[in-house]
Parts: structure tokens; sequence; C-alpha cells
């Protein structure tokens, strides 16, 4: 039978906003995970206490924003278009229906004027340490990597620019031990004015922070860069934003002293083979902490013997070809690498000689780098049963960060431009995916401990309890352990 609602839109009604939303809402889960009256404390210096026009309470500024991050919401405009309709979101910022809600450009403004970067890493770390205390972080191994965020620039409108090239932090370090192997070598040290010659890059006319980023199958494009540090549960622990310009291992050093300082507990280092180079195994190593890194393919022709086929005699301090001839060090250059020459007459008449080298004076050149005895190190560690397990559970952590990050929470562009703004915006996306993983996780752990205490129970009065009321408990558990409903 043919049945027509009734369609009485202009029918007034009291209802509850508190009896609309469910018990297992997510907001319900986030509102009861943490205190938000914390954050009265972090931006009470920024509003005057006895003067001026009331201001929008900074909380639900906040809320309003994880809301917009959480639920994966492009723009603060339409996240203010759907906190007036839903009902959800109005009970978790507190509004009545026939409130007025915060107009998009008061946050905008607030976020953009108002709570500077320092405030939005304390919030960052706020939400950390609440992870923290409540058993949930891990931070023994940190896993590290990078992804990109399309910039808000047309590739397509750019200048050339010169631009120095940027100076390395271990430089000096790096001189230092370079001229004290020249000097044993009876080699001249040397000097430190060397002036760097400037490089030639596309800067963005729309966005000159960010940064041309080409790699692999991705459309080449203007971009910057979140450097990224997570735990074996997934919760981000530090994140340095660079323009796209910028590699894995030139940002490393700030990521890392970023999370050091925060967690001294940090043994190991799980990062890919961008990662594997000299100084940065040089410097974990030296920490006291050890890197869990992949094997990297050796550079080198394609048509020629591998650089690994060449053997390093440290008694001798030479190395050893292929085919069992010498190659005695010679000089250590200002880039760290000791370089090894064959003899001319003995490479001259080899056999083997075209798949050695293509120099026209029939001389062999290896060279080894002055650290290259971390690298072994970290090669040996990489054999390891326990680091090579943990290297693969980086598809579990920091790229199921990344992906979740840019097809849940809408990371793959920003509509932000400059770095400070990109800046805050990633750590307040990254903060609200912290804060999203504790609530569940929260809610989680309280189911199970129930559960525990049921099990106890049971354990405790089976004389009690009838046989079929034991079965039914622990049949009804494993449904819903297989639905994952637990």
């Amino acid at each position: 039978m043919l049945s027509k609602d009734k369609q009485e839109r202009s029918q007034m009604e009291f209802f509850s906003i508190e009896e609309f939303v469910p018990q297992e809402h997510l907001l319900r889960k986030i509102d009861s995970a943490v205190d938000f009256t914390h954050i009265y404390n972090i931006v009470s210096d920024l509003y005057c206490s006895d003067n001026g026009r009331p201001s929008i309470d900074p909380v639900v500024l906040f809320k309003m924003v994880i809301i917009q991050h959480i639920y994966g919401i492009t723009s603060l405009r339409k996240t203010a278009e759907e906190v007036k309709m839903n009902v959800a979101y109005r009970w978790f910022l507190g509004y009545l229906m026939n409130e007025q809600t915060p107009h998009f450009s008061t946050i905008s403004y607030n976020f953009k004027h108002r709570f500077t970067e320092d405030i939005i890493e304390h919030i960052f770390y706020w939400i950390l340490n609440e992870i923290e205390k409540a058993n949930l972080l891990s931070p023994e191994a940190v896993f590290i990597d990078s992804t990109h965020i399309k910039a808000n620039a047309n590739i397509k409108k750019y200048v050339k620019k010169a631009v120095p090239t940027a100076a390395k932090r271990y430089e000096e370090q790096l001189l230092q031990e370079i001229n004290e192997d020249r000097e044993d070598n009876n080699k001249k040290p040397f000097d430190r004015g060397k002036k760097k010659e400037d490089k030639i890059i596309n800067q963005s006319v729309t966005d000159p922070d960010s940064g041309v980023f080409h790699k692999g199958e991705h459309k080449k494009c203007f971009a910057y860069e979140a450097h990224t540090g997570c735990d074996k549960n997934g919760y981000i622990m530090g994140v340095v934003v660079t323009a796209g310009n910028v590699h894995d291992s030139a940002a490393f050093d700030d990521l890392y002293d970023e999370l050091t300082e925060h967690y001294k507990d940090i043994e190991t280092i799980a990062a890919d083979a961008g990662y594997k180079t000299p100084w940065i195994c040089k410097r974990i190593i030296d920490d006291g902490r050890v890197p869990s890194l992949p094997y990297k393919r050796p550079m080198g022709h394609k048509e020629l013997m591998k650089p690994n086929e060449y053997v390093y005699d440290e008694y001798y301090d030479c190395v050893i070809c292929p085919y069992n001839q010498v190659l005695r060090h010679t000089t250590t250059t200002r880039e760290g690498y000791r370089e090894f020459k064959s003899e001319l007459f003995v490479c001259k008449n080899c056999p083997k000689l075209s798949q050695c080298t293509n120099s026209k004076s029939y001389q062999k050149i290896v060279t080894k780098h002055i650290w290259m005895d971390y690298l072994e190190l970290a090669e040996d560690y990489r054999h390891t049963k326990k680091y090579k397990d943990l290297y693969e559970k980086r598809k579990e952590t920091i790229e199921r960060v990344f992906a979740d990050a840019k097809e849940k929470h809408s990371m793959r562009y920003t509509l932000y431009r400059g770095l400070t703004q990109v800046s805050k915006w990633v750590k307040l996306k990254f903060a609200c995916m912290n804060l999203k993983k504790m609530a569940l996780h929260i809610q989680k752990n309280h189911h199970l401990l129930w559960i525990f205490k049921i099990i106890q129970y049971i354990e405790d009065e089976k004389n009690s309890v009838s046989n079929f009321e034991i079965g039914f408990f622990y049949s009804l558990l494993n449904r819903c352990i297989q639905r994952k409903f637990l």
C-alpha cells in the first residue's frame, strides 16, 4: 500500500541535543579522552583579563579545527557551515540549536594572527603528554619518513633564482677529521675559507616558500614535505615541515633533534634507504642508538663492476680489486672520500679492464668515505633479526600514518601559503590524528578491562554459575572478536 509521509517542516519541537548524539559517537570519545580546559592555560597570555570586547571561547575555536581535521573537511568555511547544521558538532562545541556559531573568518583570523607556531606546538605536545600518561606511547623505536603535500601554487608560474647552497651541520666536524687524515698521510690540510657556489632553483611566484617536487611517478609540482617520526602504535611524535625540494637526509638533523629533545628513551631509529648516509649513521650510533636501515643498492655504472666488489683492507690501508690487484691510498677529498688508485702498468694489460673502468688513462679510482665504519655497522644491524623485524613494521606505522592523513584527513594538498602557516596546519592535523587514535584506544582498553573483569568473576564463581551461562558468554565474546567489535 502506498503511503505518503507528511512534510511538516515548520513544526516546532522541544528536544535535547544530549539524546540525539549516540553514546558511541567519535566526538563523545574524544571529549572524554582529554580535559579541553587545559587550552585556557596555554592561551591565557594572548587575551586581556579585564578589558576589551568578550572573545569567542578559544576552546570552541580549537574544537572547530579538530572537527575539520578529524573529518577531513577541506576548508574552514565549509567547517563553519557543517557546524551550523550538525547536531553532534554543536554538542561537541557546547552550542544549542538556536545559538549562532562562530563565523569562519573569526577562526581563520585567530589561527593566522593570534595562535602562533609556539602555541600550536604546545597543543601538539600537550596531547602527546596525555597519550603518554595513558601508557599508550612507545618511544623506544621511532619510524621516520617524509611525505609531500601539494602547495597552493601553479607549477607554471615561477622565476629562476640563484640561492646560496645550504650549509651542512656536520661540515666543521667532517673537515676536522679530513684534515687529521690528510696530515697522517703527509698531505696539506684544507682551509676553511672556500666559498660555496650558488645554485639555480625554480621559485614559485605564488608561494616562494614551497619547492619543486618530482619523484618517481609523481607529477612535477610545487610542494612542501612533512618529515615525520612516529612510534610503533602510530602516534606521531614529531614533525618538521620543509620545502618540497629538501632531501630527506638534509632535514634529518632537525627532526632528530626534536625527537631526542622530548624523548630520551629512544633506542632505535627505523628509516628508509634515503637516510642511509655516513653522517646519519654516525650521529645515531655515537648517541648510543641503533639505526635500522634497509639494503641500499650500490651506486655506479651499470655495465661496470659494483663498488662493493672492491674490498678494503684495514690493516694495510688499501683496496683489493676482484682480480687481487692492490689500489693504494693517495689522498682524501674535501667531501670526505679517501681515494684509492691502481697502478697504470698493471691495469693497462688487464683482460677485464673494460668491466672495471672507462678511464682513458687505464687507472681505476675507488673511493671510501672517512665514516665508512658507521655504514658497515648499520649494515651489521640490518642482518640482525630484531632490527630486520622492526624495519618491516614501517608499513604498519609511518606509512599507515601518511596513508590515513591523505585519505581520511585531507592532507594531499594545502590551501595555506608560506612555511609558517603550512607548519601550523600540519602540526594541528597530526595533533588531531593523535587525539582520535588515543580516544579509540582508551575506549577499546575500557571494553577489554570490563571483559577481563567478567572473565575473572566467572573463573572465581564457577560453582555458582551454570555451564550454560559460561558457554553463552564465551560464544558471545568469540563472535564479537570475529566481527571486530572488540
